[in-house]
């Protein structure tokens, strides 16, 4: 399982689901992650939009093989719910 997040520096909720993602790569060895600093790699919200889909209001927005979970409250519910995160 690979997930990518997108996200800004300075962004809570981006913060957050890295710390997410880091305790799923020490829980699990089927687990790996990407950070993308949207502002470092110069990516912009409507290149994002046009890989999400829709329109992009909020980061992060966060991928698992491929297929958008949505922001970071939707990916530690979908962690919880099927992958065993810990809280």
């Amino acid at each position: 399982m690979f997930v990518v997040i997108f996200g800004r520096p300075g962004c809570p909720y981006c913060v957050r689901a890295k710390e997410i993602a880091a305790n799923l790569q020490e829980q699990r060895d089927d687990f790996k992650f990407r950070y993308v600093d949207m502002h470092a790699e110069g990516v912009t919200k409507e290149e994002l939009e046009k890989t999400v889909g829709k329109p992009v209001h909020t980061v992060p927005q966060i991928f698992i093989d491929q297929q958008h979970i949505g922001g970071c409250d939707d990916f530690e519910a979908y962690a919880k719910a099927n992958l065993g995160l810990y809280a």
